[in-house]
């Protein structure tokens, strides 16, 4: 074969081979987004997180601060009920975590250990009408220090006060609806070497001007 015919396709192969490597970082980044990011987030660390438990518990009137698997959200609340003023309260929410090794056969040490520093809460309809300050409340980031060296539970906030004062959630104060969601809760944070690691959990949230 002639000389400047190898060279040209030598040219070509090593072109082409470029353009697969792009092609396939571009497909990772663009048609598959969670799974790329997950093998990222999860293959480097050696521990994990475990989920137990995601209870909720509503912030005022009967009950407050009764946690359970599922929250009853309570958009104004009359303090005393039935003859005092309207109030409005936020609603925690409570998850409780289990430190887990990948390797079996290796017990934690502390630099296995995982601090939790932030987290994120949406709201869901199992309907699809999902726009935010329309259908469900808008979603929000909140900040935490607590870190799990074997299990422990930490507290958060799952309902916003501001929340029930904006659209959809003020416009149950007068009516008798009810907005059913489910609330996905992530968790982010890192081990003591600074790989990531995230868990996520969902609770049923529904919305109205229940009994005081």
């Amino acid at each position: 074969m002639h000389v400047d015919a190898l060279i040209e396709r030598f040219h070509r192969k090593v072109v082409w081979g470029s353009r697969a490597k792009v092609v396939a970082l571009l497909l990772c980044a663009i048609v598959l987004p969670s799974s790329c990011s997950e093998a990222i987030r999860t293959g480097q660390g050696s521990s994990y997180l475990v989920l137990q438990t995601l209870e909720g518990a509503k912030g005022g009137g009967a009950n407050a601060n009764t946690f359970g698997t599922s929250l009853n959200s309570d958009v104004i609340t009359l303090v005393p009920a039935l003859t005092g003023p309207p109030t409005i309260f936020g609603d925690s929410g409570q998850a409780s975590f289990k430190l887990q090794m990948k390797d079996t056969l290796n017990a934690p040490t502390d630099v296995n250990s995982i601090t939790l520093t932030q987290y994120h809460v949406k709201y869901i309809r199992s309907d699809g009408r999902n726009t935010q300050g329309v259908d469900v409340p808008f979603e929000f980031d909140g900040g935490m220090s607590f870190t799990v060296a074997g299990s422990g539970s930490v507290g958060f906030t799952l309902v916003r006060n501001q929340a029930k004062t904006e659209a959809p959630l003020a416009a149950l104060v007068t009516n008798a609806a009810v907005i059913s969601t489910v609330a996905e809760v992530t968790f982010y944070g890192h081990d003591q070497a600074g790989r990531s690691v995230t868990v996520t959990g969902r609770i049923d949230v529904n919305f109205a001007n229940w009994g005081d």
